[in-house]
C-alpha cells in the first residue's frame, strides 16, 4: 500500500475504510522488545517545538514510534485463544519486536488516561472473543393465568455495558409477549453479578452530574442518565422540553420561557436544579437563537433510576403492577421466561474507543471476572488482567489498572507497553475489529478535532487513534499509515498542568509517523 493510494484519505474513508484495514490487520503477533537502538532517541524539532510553545518539558513526555511486523502475507504465530480465567495455553517464546523509530522516555510510567481503555478492550477481545454476548435474564415467582402474573417478575442483570432504552422496552414487550400483562405482585431488580465498593459520583472531579462520573452497576439502564430536549417555538415563544427515559415520580416542566439574544452558555441561562430527586426545575430561560438543543445529566439519586425507569417504562408499555419496583436482596430464583442478549462484544469496543464512553469501559472491565455466571470485582478484573498479560508480554512492565476506563489518578502505563499491545494486537485474530474500534484521526469520535486543531494535516485520515484528556494528562495511541507503505504503533504520552495546551503535540507526534522521512 503507497502513500498516494492511501485508502484512509478523507475522500476516500467511507467506501475504502473496511478494505484498508482488512489489509492492515494481518501482520505477524509480538510480544518483546527488540535491542536494537532506535532510529531516534531525541524528539523532532516540530514535536518539540509544539512543547515549547505549550510550556511542557520533554521531561513529562513519553512517546514510542514502532513499525510493526513486516509484511502482510507473511506467516506467523498468532497468539493462543485465552481461557476466561486468563490463562493461555503454553506458547514457543514470543518473537523480538521490530526496533521503534522514535523512543523517547518509553519505559517511563505515565498516566494515559483514557488510552487505558485500549487495554481494557483488547485484552477483553482475546478473553472473551469478538461475539461474546451479555445476557439479561427474566424470571417468573408464581404462576400465569389469563395475562396475570400471580407472583413477581425478576429481572436479573449481567452487566450489559448498553442496555438502552430501546432495548429495555424491547424487553417490556417480550415479557407481554409471554403472555404477562398483569402483575400481581413486585418487579425485583437484581444487579449482584457485580461485587461493588459505594459508588461516589463527586469523588473524581466534584461534578457528579456529569454522565462520565456514572457508576457501573450489574443492571446498569441508560447509563444512569436523563437527556433534555429544547425545542424553540417561535410561534407561542416558548421552548417545549422532552426528556428520555421515562421515569417515574418526576416532576419534569413541560415547557421554559424563551429568551431573546445570542445562544452563549444557554446551559447556566437555563438556571437548572436537578438536585431533588424528585423534582426538575428550570427557573431561567433559553435562548431561542441557540436551536434544538440536548443536554445529557446524570440522576441525582442513581440507585432509584432503574426502579423509576423500569416501572415507568413497563406501565408506558400497557403494563400493569399492583406492587412496586425495588432492589431485591439474595440470588434470582423463579421459572425463566425471557432473556434479552446484549449487543456484542465488537460493537461495544466500538462505543467504548470511538468514544470513550468510561461507564461502558468500567461494565467491561468487571465483565474480565464475571464472565461465565460468576461475581465480578475491580480486585478480580486486576488480577485476571495481570495474569493475562504476563501470558501475553511476560516481564514487559505491565500496565497499573483501576477500573478499566483510565479515569483515574493512579493509572500508569509505558508508551513502551502501550508499543507492544498495539503490535500483538495487529497481528491477532481480533486485529482489525480492534483497529475498527478507534476514531479516524480527523474524522470521527473523539479524534476528529485535529481537523479543527490543523486542517492541513497529513495525518488526517491517515491514521486510527485512541484519545485521552484529564486534568494534567493528554494522551493519544493507534496506529499511522507512513508515505512508505509502513504502518506504525504510535503512543504519546503527556503529564504536566499544561497538558491540555500541549494537544498539538501529540498531532505533529501522529503527523510525524505519517511523512516517516528518513
Amino acid at each position: 500500500m503507497t502513500f498516494s493510494s492511501n485508502c484512509f484519505s478523507p475522500s476516500a474513508l467511507v467506501p475504502r475504510i473496511g478494505l484498508c484495514l482488512a489489509l492492515c490487520a494481518a501482520l505477524p503477533a509480538q510480544a518483546q522488545s527488540s535491542a536494537v537502538t532506535p532510529a531516534y532517541t531525541a524528539l523532532p524539532a516540530d514535536i518539540a517545538d509544539a512543547l515549547a510553545r505549550a510550556q511542557v518539558p520533554a521531561a513529562s513526555v513519553s512517546m514510542v514510534v514502532a513499525p510493526l511486523p513486516p509484511p502482510p502475507g507473511t506467516v506467523s504465530r498468532v497468539p493462543e485463544p485465552v481461557s476466561p480465567s486468563g490463562e493461555a495455553n503454553a506458547q514457543p517464546a514470543p518473537e523480538p519486536l521490530p526496533a521503534p523509530r522514535l523512543d523517547w522516555q518509553g519505559q517511563v510510567p505515565m498516566n494515559p488516561a483514557s488510552v487505558m481503555k485500549l487495554v481494557t478492550t483488547y485484552a477483553a477481545l482475546d478473553m472473551l472473543g469478538p461475539h461474546y454476548f451479555w445476557k439479561t435474564r427474566l424470571f417468573t415467582q408464581g404462576p400465569v393465568q389469563n395475562g396475570v402474573l400471580k407472583g413477581n417478575l425478576l429481572i436479573q442483570g449481567s452487566g450489559d455495558p448498553k442496555l438502552v432504552v430501546e432495548r429495555l422496552h424491547d424487553l417490556m414487550l417480550a415479557v407481554q409477549d409471554k403472555g404477562v400483562r398483569q402483575i400481581e405482585g413486585d418487579i425485583l431488580l437484581d444487579n449482584s453479578i457485580f461485587r461493588l465498593p459505594p459508588h461516589d459520583a463527586a469523588a473524581f472531579d466534584d461534578d457528579p452530574l456529569r454522565p462520565y462520573n456514572a457508576g457501573p452497576d450489574g443492571l446498569l439502564l441508560n447509563f444512569k442518565a436523563l437527556v433534555f430536549k429544547f425545542f424553540p417555538d417561535a410561534r407561542t415563544r416558548t421552548v417545549r422540553v422532552e426528556s428520555e427515559p421515562p421515569i417515574a415520580s418526576v416532576s419534569i416542566p413541560a415547557t421554559v420561557a424563551a429568551a431573546k439574544g445570542g445562544c452563549g452558555n444557554w446551559r447556566s441561562k437555563l438556571a437548572a436544579d436537578f438536585t431533588d430527586p424528585n423534582r426538575i426545575t428550570f427557573s431561567g430561560r433559553f435562548p431561542r437563537s441557540c436551536g434544538e438543543q440536548n443536554w445529557g445529566v446524570a440522576y441525582v439519586d442513581p440507585d432509584s433510576y432503574a426502579p423509576r425507569v423500569i416501572d415507568a417504562m413497563w406501565r408506558g408499555a400497557g403494563g400493569q403492577l399492583s406492587g412496586q419496583v425495588k432492589w431485591m436482596k439474595g440470588a434470582a430464583k423463579g421459572q425463566p421466561l425471557v432473556t434479552g442478549l446484549s449487543l456484542p462484544l465488537v460493537d461495544i469496543i466500538g462505543d467504548i474507543n470511538r468514544y470513550s464512553n468510561n461507564v461502558m469501559a468500567q461494565q467491561l472491565f468487571l465483565t474480565l471476572s464475571a464472565a461465565g455466571d460468576r461475581r465480578g470485582s475491580f480486585a478480580e478484573s486486576r488480577n485476571m488482567l495481570a495474569r493475562w498479560w504476563r501470558q501475553r508480554f511476560g516481564m514487559r512492565t505491565a500496565p497499573l489498572v483501576e477500573n478499566g476506563s483510565g479515569l483515574s489518578r493512579q493509572g500508569r502505563v509505558t508508551a513502551a507497553s502501550l508499543s507492544a499491545l498495539l503490535q500483538q494486537a495487529a497481528g491477532s485474530p481480533n486485529g482489525q475489529v480492534f483497529e475498527q474500534s478507534m476514531s479516524v484521526a480527523g474524522i470521527n469520535g473523539t479524534a476528529r478535532s485535529m481537523a479543527a486543531r490543523n486542517p492541513g494535516s497529513e495525518a488526517i485520515g491517515n491514521a486510527v487513534l485512541k484519545t485521552g484528556t484529564l486534568r494534567d494528562v493528554a494522551a493519544v495511541a493507534g496506529y499511522a499509515w507512513g508515505r512508505s507503505g509502513q504502518k506504525y504503533a504510535v503512543v504519546g504520552l503527556i503529564n504536566h498542568p499544561n497538558a491540555s495546551a500541549a494537544r498539538p503535540a501529540l498531532d505533529k507526534l501522529v503527523e510525524w509517523a505519517v511523512q516517516d522521512t528518513p
